[in-house]
């Protein structure tokens, strides 16, 4: 769980790349396209600023420059397209020097801009584009949360936005959509093939007799479908139409309460404190699962949580805390997650669409050591081929839903999936149902 902190959090996202600044933000030549998510990482006055939770013979030497550190030596070893910046604290100095938050701006920063500008400053010096979205704590400096995403917006080198041009009533700030191109000079050069979504978690509940952590609003849901469904329609409408939606990734800083639907045997990472979720359960998993673009979702908040693991077709995952001056656990390393993705080779040796998407971890170590590599998505898990394959299903135990009782091949595709996609006939037998599925290539 979070620790009571007087700092602000928010949820980086950078991109980050050796080329010069693009608007167009595309895979490689090479057919990949990285991501570095960098969680909490609590930035305050830099070389003054003490850590937190590090081992005795670390304190003596130890600062926000351990932090400032580890991200540039991350952006070294990995030269990924994209920074994500999970919770930066920039704090401010109270009173009784407590500090009690999770990102930019609270409890302990002389001057919060000064220290945004420095927690930021390896990516503006490596002319990286790089964009942000809010946490819970971003309003308790001398900016409100709104005057943080428009400072954050005017920063050098930043796609972020503040909302939606063409939304007038949206809840929070910091809903925004980055679109990723095909391969330069390639067949879907001109189309999205992996579309990332950025959402402002908000910070606490405004409805009196709901307490606790805020969380992601209709309005912003409703934004989020309309641009799922405008994204899915503009891929596979000609020229080089494709067959379903470009797979999605969603940023926010507060994690989802069905992040306490895992336990050991069904993740991989460990889970050393409770989900800080919001009390209630607004419906957003809900709803990424019914968009069907979505194939995983990143948060930060609980710093000594690094799990990811997989319900209904999309993976939640923590990024493990990253910064020096956050809350952590003594001799359990500072780390950071990557994201892979790649694109699949078409049948004249060009670059197409998605193939996989996979992630891993680095640890602040002597070696940088990588951890828990992971495949989080294959195309092949919901396009098999397009012979005819039978599954047979049955109603579960307590009567809701359907689970798949026999098949003559490896069907690794959910219900939902399926139905998404393909031609269904369905023939009942008693209490069983005989799905044939004509799976379009």
């Amino acid at each position: 769980m979070a620790k009571p902190s007087l700092v602000f959090s928010l949820f980086f996202l950078s991109l980050v790349s050796a080329k010069p600044l693009s608007p167009t933000l595309r895979f490689g030549n090479n057919g990949e396209f990285k991501i570095l998510q960098v969680a909490d990482m609590h930035y305050g006055n830099g070389k003054t600023t003490e850590c937190e939770d590090v081992l005795p013979n670390q304190i003596p030497n130890c600062s926000d420059l351990n932090t400032t550190a580890f991200v540039k030596r991350m952006i070294e070893a990995e030269n990924p397209d994209l920074i994500v910046f999970t919770a930066l604290s920039v704090l401010e100095n109270s009173k009784n020097g407590c500090e009690t938050g999770d990102n930019i701006y609270g409890a302990d920063a002389m001057d919060p801009v000064k220290s945004m500008d420095a927690a930021f400053g390896p990516a503006i010096s490596s002319k990286i584009p790089w964009v942000a979205v809010l946490g819970n704590h971003d309003q308790e400096s001398t900016l409100s949360r709104e005057g943080v995403m428009k400072y954050i917006v005017g920063m050098d080198g930043t796609l972020s936005q503040l909302n939606p041009p063409k939304m007038d009533v949206i809840d929070g700030f910091g809903n925004y959509n980055l679109e990723v191109s095909g391969v330069e000079g390639s067949s879907l050069s001109k189309k999205s093939v992996l579309n990332l979504y950025l959402l402002d978690s908000g910070d606490y509940s405004t409805v009196p007799s709901i307490p606790g952590y805020g969380w992601i609003k209709a309005s912003q849901q409703y934004w989020f479908q309309k641009t799922s469904l405008k994204l899915k329609r503009a891929y596979v409408k000609k020229p080089n139409s494709q067959k379903a939606a470009a797979p999605g990734i969603a940023y926010f800083h507060i994690p989802l309460p069905e992040f306490a639907s895992f336990d050991p045997s069904n993740f991989t990472g460990v889970k050393q404190e409770a989900i800080s979720s919001p009390s209630i359960n607004s419906g957003f998993f809900t709803t990424m699962v019914e968009a069907g673009d979505v194939k995983a979702a990143f948060t930060g908040h609980d710093h000594i949580n690094d799990f990811c693991g997989e319900l209904t077709g999309i993976h939640l995952c923590y990024a493990g805390g990253f910064g020096y001056h956050a809350y952590g656990k003594a001799g359990w390393a500072r780390r950071a997650r990557v994201v892979l993705a790649r694109l699949e080779k078409t049948d004249k040796g060009g670059w197409g669409g998605m193939k996989s998407i996979k992630t891993w971890k680095r640890l602040d170590d002597p070696h940088l050591s990588t951890i828990d590599p992971q495949v989080l998505w294959t195309k092949s898990s919901t396009v098999i081929s397009s012979e005819k394959h039978f599954a047979t299903y049955k109603f579960a135990d307590d009567g809701y839903g359907l689970q798949q009782q026999s098949s003559p091949v490896a069907l690794n595709i959910s219900l939902a999936d399926v139905m998404g996609r393909c031609t269904t006939r369905v023939v009942c037998f008693g209490a069983s149902l005989l799905f044939i599925f004509l799976i379009p290539l």
